[in-house]
């Protein structure tokens, strides 16, 4: 049975077909960039291989040095970088979009920081390696998010007070990690300054098997999650009506957006401003006010993937961290998105 669509649908169904049709390219776009970005990483460093070489040796065709170069530490860099970038790119979005406050990214929340603090105290303190350091900041990023949630609540979930209550405690993780780091030995000094800027030059197997799996899970809840959060922006009365229980909806948003970024820190460390910044162009491109959550997160991967790429060829020989790249695109960002909210304010 047909149904006959009136004049009032009609725009409506046209505006869907077209964010989704936009959706859809900015993720294949999106996607292909990452491509072209992981042949380019291939090639780069002291030990590059051309992507010739490079594309036969990713599936162990070519020569031992080859497979070891792009199998072993090129390729393991490029897919962190990749799958972290999905990660934070997500989380952005799902805690824009449930919060409703653009400045409302997992770093400046605290969750990154409290992530970064459980890393360098189980090196600083306990001695800790592998994947006892990953768990360790898996641990710190949960249990921060865990007290911006107990710190917030009030009969419910609102969005002004996790936003406050989250920057709060982004400074105390901040503060305290200044004090392990002015207690830390001087032999810790490198592995404990890469768990506070972030970084994928050294990704092991294990990690990234870890990385990947946490992140595929997570993403595809994410994006399950995201199907009732439309609702919420008619209000909770009118979610409530629709079948959607508000808090229920938030509390398991927020849930999957803690998850993905308190991993993604727990492996390449607080990438800075990814979170913030790829919600905002995943909207822009889609021309969507909604969540755009797989836009969100394929742009995120692409932001850290050239960011990566771009440290790489930092001048005079320096690699850079991804996320000293990232913050030096974000700060830029966080500066006009605070000017451009006070003029809103103001008007």
């Amino acid at each position: 049975m047909s149904t006959l669509s009136t004049p009032t649908t009609e725009p409506l169904v046209r505006l869907r077909r077209r964010r989704r049709t936009r959706a859809g390219a900015v993720v294949l776009v999106g996607l292909a960039a990452c491509l072209v970005l992981v042949l380019v990483s291939l090639d780069l460093g002291m030990a590059g291989v051309p992507p010739e070489r490079a594309l036969p040796a990713i599936f162990g065709v070519g020569d031992r040095f080859d497979l070891l170069v792009v199998q072993k530490l090129q390729l393991p860099r490029a897919l962190a970088a990749i799958l972290a970038g999905l990660a934070f790119g997500l989380s952005g979005a799902l805690f824009q979009y449930t919060l409703r406050n653009n400045l409302a990214s997992p770093d400046i929340l605290g969750i990154s920081g409290g992530a970064s603090l459980g890393a360098i105290t189980a090196i600083t303190a306990y001695g800790a390696t592998g994947l006892a350091i990953t768990g360790s900041a898996l641990l710190g990023g949960l249990a921060t998010a865990v007290a911006i949630w107990a710190l917030a609540w009030r009969g419910g979930l609102h969005g002004i007070r996790f936003v406050l209550v989250g920057v709060g405690l982004s400074y105390v993780c901040a503060s305290l990690i200044s004090w392990r780091l002015s207690e830390a030995d001087l032999r810790e000094g490198g592995t404990v300054l890469l768990w506070t800027v972030g970084s994928v030059a050294d990704i092991r197997d294990g990690m990234l098997g870890l990385l990947a799996l946490g992140v595929g899970v997570l993403l595809v809840l994410g994006l399950v999650v995201g199907r009732q959060l439309r609702p919420l922006a008619l209000g909770d009365d009118h979610a409530s009506g629709l079948g959607v229980a508000p808090n229920r909806a938030r509390a398991l948003a927020l849930l999957v957006g803690v998850g993905l970024v308190a991993l993604a820190t727990a492996v390449a460390g607080p990438i800075a401003f990814v979170a913030l910044v790829s919600p905002a162009i995943a909207r822009r491109l889609v021309d969507d006010g909604g969540a755009a959550l797989l836009p969100s997160a394929v742009v995120g991967a692409t932001l850290t993937l050239a960011s990566d790429v771009v440290g790489q060829v930092a001048p005079f020989g320096l690699d850079a961290p991804v996320g000293v790249v990232t913050g030096l695109v974000g700060a830029p960002y966080l500066l006009w998105l605070l000017a451009r909210s006070e003029r809103k304010a103001a008007s």
